[in-house]
């Protein structure tokens, strides 16, 4: 991936650390631009064109939940968070909003690095590809994978990057188990730098738009020790 024209912008108010991710990703070709509070931050998110943001959530001003809300509104960059919390329920609150990924202080700046080119790459695959697909129907349930669009009974809902892969991948593969390893690898393609709440959000996610009962799922069903399986 040639990263000299890609931008990250950085929302840290820790100098040090966003000095430290700014230096990292800079020896690697990247522009980097640092905002150190949430205002300025999402200001810069919002007006200003990202390759990648790699956003605080404790920021001053307007925290990074609610930043990565607002963004998600206008554009399906990707997202990383940096949190120095260890509690699932920041990481699962976080990829409910549709961040892609995250990272936990103290982080390996090189595994950072990794997991920012990895995503930057990913989401240019899908924004390039102009390559026609049929649309696919499943019992009430259409995906459009060239203009990347889902419809539920004729009406569409809509999906975040990552949501619209991880589904569109199940429909693919009607009928076999995934582990949460295996879809994490498949979908975020970092191998094992990610973890199962990663995937077990964006299904829960998933559930929520396209199920009538998600206690008694119709599409993804939990295939218990396992993994998922989609019900073609």
């Amino acid at each position: 991936m040639e990263t000299m024209n890609k931008k990250i912008l950085i929302i840290e108010d820790d100098q040090s650390i966003a000095e430290l991710e700014r230096d990292y990703l800079e020896i690697e070709g990247f522009h980097v631009e640092i905002a150190s509070d949430g205002k300025s931050g999402l200001d810069a998110a919002i007006n200003k064109q990202f390759d990648l943001i790699l956003l605080d959530l404790m920021i001053p001003n307007i925290n990074g939940f609610d930043i990565c809300k607002q963004v998600r509104k206008v554009s399906n960059i990707p997202i990383i968070m940096v949190t120095a919390k260890f509690e699932d329920i920041d990481k699962v609150r976080g990829l409910g909003l549709g961040a892609d990924d995250y990272v936990v202080k103290p982080f390996s700046p090189r595994e950072l690095v990794a997991r920012v080119k990895a995503h930057i790459s990913r989401y240019e695959r899908l924004i390039q590809t102009d390559t026609p697909r049929d649309e696919i129907y499943v019992r009430g349930l259409q995906i459009n994978t060239a203009s990347r669009q889902v419809f539920l009974d004729g009406k569409e809902v809509l999906f975040t990057t990552k949501e619209f892969d991880l589904l569109s991948f199940f429909v693919m593969h009607p009928n076999q188990v995934f582990s949460k390893e295996e879809l994490f690898e498949k979908i975020w393609g970092l191998d094992s730098m990610g973890d199962n709440a990663t995937v077990t959000v964006h299904v829960k996610k998933i559930r929520k738009k396209i199920e009538k009962d998600t206690s008694n799922p119709e599409y993804i069903q939990t295939m218990w020790g396992s993994g998922y399986r989609f019900n073609g």
